[in-house]
């Protein structure tokens, strides 16, 4: 056991001393010690119910003849953070978060740990941590947020977002607003459409990191602290088999988590998580392989903000299990794989049928016979961006429009609230990205503008930075090269005309490589905006969007 080095022996009992400090009985010192890793804080409503769900887990791990010892991990809420300087925080955390896991489970000897994460950095960042450290792990979130209803209608934290515009237009009033702003978000839990947090609390159960249930029982359902005491349970059963993250997460579980990922119409930020997790597994996941595996996965769902339908629909249609069944009945998907159930991928999944299937199609009835997410290249992003495919108005997918040039979110933003674009534009937002930014900020605020105006069916937003999962219209993000290394973004000029061809996965800025390479001559790095503290660190070391934004 790895926690021999610091319970058994002579030369322990130093250790065993600052364990009996903590209450340690001699019978519990001999056995398994079980690192619980908590983000729960009292700032982030996806974070606030996880006290509960770490006793559950404690309770767990007691029951199965293990010591449960809990240590924290950050994090940050995207939706508080949106808009201002608090976002440029956001995906720097994922690191953070994994090394301070690192170093937790190293300096003391965990035998195995349980990760209870839940909104957007935490999740991949935990994810990380665990390949890295490769000793048995098991993954149960916090779960989803409930929606919210304003009448009949479901309405979530994107709807907020939306409607800020649509006040601003005149399209709703005061009241309006604060109805929207009160019943939007009604419960703890990650916000209750497929954004970021629940897209990758999903793809941790396709992954084979957490139970059945891991990515949609509602984080206010009794059903959510049961499956916390399996996970404590389970991990007992992985620590005594020595099933470890590695054995897990092999490049073929990640294929499978790209594929129900297309199948979902997940968050674009997946497609900088899952190179990220990879990476620490030792595996090189090329985004190229995003589009080869959307050509062939059909589209099976539209969950908030790409349709009407949320997470705890989804949950009760039967959840990811019954997608991953009813996605491989195209033989789609690698059944043969290690999970933490201690089964593989095709017993987990065996028996699950669909039981809406206007949540989740079948797969002779798609909402489209190609993916969720596509990844497109050209002059404008010779290394890929990234789009929600399945959130994109039809008459969006194709679209040329002059360009709309801005050099942050705020201006871009201030202009789309002074009515300064305009049908058929293409609004540029640049030097936002990894480096630039520095921290790769969402641009949720921007597209919800863009929806709210009316101009969701017209008006297309490309950028170096990342969006929300909650974006919904012709959003293209991740754009890479970024403007601040000289990417092509950066030689954009206000009037240029941009073409974006989504089913072809293109896009091209309609300048003459002659012009472009003028304009590449003239082109100076720009100042940082910041130089100092970790955001300065951060920025000397993080790649390229487009493999992930790890770290050198």
């Amino acid at each position: 056991m790895r926690s021999d080095k610091i319970t058994k022996g002579v030369n322990a009992a130093p250790q065993r001393s600052l364990l009996h400090a903590l209450g340690l009985t001699d019978e519990e010192i001999g056995k398994p010690l079980i690192g619980i890793v908590s983000s729960q804080n009292e700032i982030v409503p996806g974070h606030m119910n996880l006290d509960k769900i770490v006793e559950a887990v404690k309770q767990g791990v007691a029951l199965a003849g293990g010591v449960p010892i809990v240590f924290p991990a950050i994090a940050v809420c995207d939706g508080i953070a949106m808009g201002h300087e608090g976002m440029k925080y956001s995906l720097v955390t994922r690191e953070l978060i994994a090394d301070s896991t690192e170093a937790m489970a190293t300096a003391h000897p965990f035998d195995g740990l349980v990760m209870v994460p839940n909104c957007d950095k935490n999740v991949p960042g935990l994810l990380m941590a665990a390949a890295r450290l490769n000793i048995p792990s098991i993954f149960v979130s916090g779960g989803p947020m409930l929606a919210g209803v304003m009448g009949k209608r479901k309405v979530s934290y994107s709807s907020v977002s939306e409607a800020v515009s649509r006040f601003k237009v005149g399209d709703i009033d005061k009241d309006d607003l604060c109805e929207f702003e009160n019943k939007a978000c009604p419960t703890c839990g990650s916000c209750s459409g497929m954004f970021t947090a629940n897209s990758m609390n999903c793809l941790t159960e396709v992954l084979g990191m957490g139970l059945p249930g891991n990515g949609t029982i509602p984080a206010v359902y009794s059903e959510r602290l049961r499956l916390a005491k399996h996970a404590g349970m389970q991990i007992m059963k992985l620590v005594k088999e020595d099933i470890k993250p590695r054995d897990i997460m092999v490049k073929d579980a990640f294929l499978n988590a790209l594929t129900i990922d297309m199948a979902l119409g997940c968050s674009t930020n997946s497609m900088l998580h899952l190179p990220a997790i990879a990476h620490e597994c030792g595996i090189q996941l090329d985004l190229a392989l995003a589009n080869e595996i959307s050509a062939k996965t059909p589209n099976l769902c539209h969950l908030a903000p790409a349709g009407d339908h949320f997470i705890e629909e989804l949950n009760e249609a039967g959840g990811i299990p019954a997608v991953m069944n009813e996605i491989n009945k195209l033989g789609l998907l690698h059944t043969d794989l290690l999970t933490c159930t201690g089964k593989t991928v095709a017993e987990n999944i065996a028996g699950h049928e669909i039981k809406d299937t206007e949540v989740i199609r079948t797969v002779e009835d798609p909402y489209s016979k190609t993916g969720g997410i596509a990844v497109l290249k050209g002059n404008l992003a010779p290394d890929g961006c990234v789009v929600k495919r399945s959130a994109v108005a039809p008459e969006m997918l194709s679209h040329k429009g002059k360009a709309r040039v801005f050099d942050c979110e705020e201006d871009a933003l201030n202009a789309i609230y002074d009515g300064n674009i305009h049908p058929g534009e293409v609004v540029v937002i640049r030097y936002e990205g990894p480096k630039g930014g520095p921290g790769m900020r969402e641009m949720l605020n921007p597209t919800s503008a863009i929806m709210g105006s009316g101009l969701g069916n017209c008006v297309a937003l490309i950028t170096d930075g990342r969006f929300s999962g909650a974006t919904r219209g012709a959003a293209i993000g991740h754009v890479s090269p970024e403007a601040a290394v000289g990417g092509p973004i950066a030689l954009v000029e206000e009037g240029d005309e941009i073409e974006i061809d989504i089913p072809n996965n293109t896009i091209q800025v309609l300048v003459s490589d002659e012009e472009l390479a003028k304009r590449k001559a003239a082109w100076k790095p720009r100042q940082p905006r910041i130089t100092t503290g970790y955001l300065a660190r951060y920025a000397k070391s993080v790649t390229s969007g487009s493999t992930g934004a790890v770290l050198e």
